[in-house]
């Protein structure tokens, strides 16, 4: 019995797919199958992920989370070391994921988030399979054995790996595979934080760095199935359990103004300490790049030896810092304990996020910030958890310039909407500063350091500004009806002419983009090859409109690949011309 090919298994599911959307009455539906499919694989993936660390903290020192402790209790495993085992701990994480990232895929290593976004932008949306599981793997343990990291970024990296196999699997073009890869983002996001608006903006704001609407609603599917998920196995609660904070002074918007401006500047520190100290780490080791996570392991131990509040990803910590329970100068200690803890156990070769990270030292810094003001302000008093929920927020925002995505998950982390003016005035000043005093992010700076800009115009591109996709578009291929059988597409395919032929429904209305390689591999692995038509083999392209900004669509034309282009469609989605990358240079010419 011979396999089908990855074609022929991908027609199948495309032909389903819009055998659903036909149902619907809306027609063909492949990318919102899928897109649901990877929510729900992502969402199922992060509750195993969490339990997956908690498997490996409750291994490596006898709790579910050590920093959430009281005092600096033994490990029940080896009682004998005392709390010295934290020390050990860290190394001998070291020991198993060193070797595993190093020999197995080295893309695990560190916080995850820019390379998907390298994939995305620069890669066609292809993540090797092998990463997530790698991530997983690694991440657990570095997180179980006190890596002071966090787990989203991980899960990001996860999720994205699995819409970029399911995507390839199913024989999606590169402009379908990224939208896929920023689903398994959103999934992810979502079912940790159960927080589904902000794992949708997490994907457009960071990893698709688009709000294309034709992306907007497959994420926006992928982000709730995975949060039915989340919700369905870890329950329907806040992430932080929290009592209610008000603002009930207009007069305190100036200080959650001057708390944005500082946290900005944290924020923007964090991301330099992070780097500056894995530069450090770089020059300091000689060794063998598998033996460093056990040797520099030995330098985090001795550090969560003095501060176990370091140990592992620290919500615990987190929660008590926004409830008051820490003095002034410890929630200090605290957040510069925590930039040094994450940009040690990411130097030394730790895989885990730094999302979390962000979120904790905006807590500390918050927190700090409002048991000062209520010092000079008495009235202040007991307002130093508002001032925290907003600091968290604000951080993130200075360490990765993402605005909308920072406010929105502390909103629906805390459930708090009484906080969300001055939570949005810190945000926006957060990243006001941060546009104003550094260059990069957290996320790309590390892509900057490999020769990659994300944000740089491709050659020609402003010479397109104020062109229309309309403007530049040649007439379209003859198309060929969804009814065609298979054999006779092949046919034309086989004439002179252009390398893909447009698929369109009795109506006129375009359904998809045909291929000789796809029609090829569909033949070869179908059990009747009789019954395939045009239509049940098509691949859905993505379509452009006819007003959509030409600059804005040259990306999708390049990742086109085989199809040599992209159809152009009216408002009614009636196919009215393609668009080449021909064309485009034709335009750039006549620019010039």
């Amino acid at each position: 019995m011979s396999v089908p090919s990855a074609a022929a298994r991908g027609s199948r599911i495309r032909a389903l797919s819009r055998g659903l959307g036909e149902r619907l009455g809306v027609g063909s539906v492949p990318v919102v199958f899928l897109a649901v499919v990877v929510g729900l694989g992502a969402g199922l993936a992060a509750v195993a992920f969490r339990w997956l660390i908690v498997g490996a903290t409750q291994l490596f020192s006898g709790t579910a989370d050590y920093a959430g402790t009281q005092g600096h209790p033994p490990n029940h495993w080896v009682p004998w070391l005392g709390p010295a085992f934290v020390v050990l701990a860290p190394a001998v994480g070291g020991l198993l994921y060193g070797p595993l990232v190093h020999f197995f895929a080295r893309e695990a290593r560190g916080h995850g988030v820019p390379e998907v976004m390298y994939a995305v932008a620069r890669g066609g949306g292809r993540i090797k399979g092998r990463v997530a599981v790698v991530k997983a793997l690694a991440s657990a343990i570095t997180i179980g054995s006190g890596g002071s990291v966090g787990r989203e970024g991980p899960i990001v990296q996860i999720g994205s790996a699995l819409g970029s196999r399911l995507g390839g699997w199913a024989g999606s073009p590169e402009t379908q595979l990224r939208t896929l890869v920023a689903c398994g983002a959103a999934g992810g996001i979502a079912a940790t934080f159960n927080a589904p608006i902000a794992g949708v903006f997490f994907a457009l704001e960071l990893i698709l760095r688009d709000f294309a609407a034709r992306s907007f609603a497959a994420v926006m599917l992928a982000s709730i199935a995975a949060s039915v998920v989340g919700r369905s196995l870890l329950g329907n609660y806040p992430f932080l359990q929290l009592p209610p904070f008000t603002v009930s002074d207009p007069a305190e918007m100036l200080l959650f103004a001057l708390l944005g401006l500082v946290a900005g500047g944290i924020g923007v520190l964090f991301s330099k300490a992070l780097y500056a100290i894995e530069d450090l780490c770089d020059w300091l080791w000689r060794g063998p790049e598998w033996l460093r996570p056990a040797v520099g392991g030995l330098l985090l131990g001795a550090l969560l030896l003095v501060l176990p509040q370091m140990y592992g990803v620290g919500y615990p910590v987190l929660e008590d810092s926004v409830l008051g329970r820490y003095t002034l100068g410890f929630l200090l200690l605290l957040a510069a304990a925590k930039v040094l803890a994450t940009s040690l156990t990411i130097g030394i070769g730790g895989s885990g996020g730094v999302f979390a990270p962000s979120l904790f030292i905006g807590a500390t810094t918050g927190a700090a910030f409002g048991q000062a003001a209520a010092m000079v302000f008495p009235p202040l008093a007991g307002h130093a958890g508002a001032f925290a929920l907003v600091g968290m927020g604000a951080v993130f925002a200075g360490s990765t310039r993402a605005a909308i995505t920072a406010g929105l998950i502390i909103f629906e982390l805390s459930g708090e909407y009484s906080l969300i003016l001055p939570l949005l005035l810190a945000v926006l000043t957060a990243t006001a500063v941060s546009a104003l005093v550094s260059g990069d992010t957290i996320y790309t700076r590390k892509l900057l350091r490999r020769g990659v800009d994300l944000s740089a115009p491709a050659a020609g591109r402003a010479s397109l500004a104020g062109l229309s996709v309309g403007a530049a578009m040649g007439p379209a291929p003859r198309p060929v009806r969804d009814a065609l059988s298979a054999k006779e597409t092949a046919r034309l395919l086989t004439l002179p002419g252009p390398r893909a032929l447009p698929v369109v429904g009795a109506d006129g209305r375009l359904t998809g983009v045909i291929t000789p390689v796809v029609v090829a591999e569909g033949l070869e692995g179908a059990e009747d090859p009789d019954q395939l038509t045009a239509g049940s083999l098509a691949q859905v392209a993505a379509p452009l409109t006819r007003e959509e900004p030409l600059d804005a669509a040259v990306d999708a034309v390049l990742a086109a690949g085989e199809t040599d282009g992209l159809p152009v469609v009216d408002a009614e989605g009636t196919l009215c011309g393609w668009l080449t990358t021909e064309h485009v240079l034709q335009r750039i010419l006549t620019a010039r």
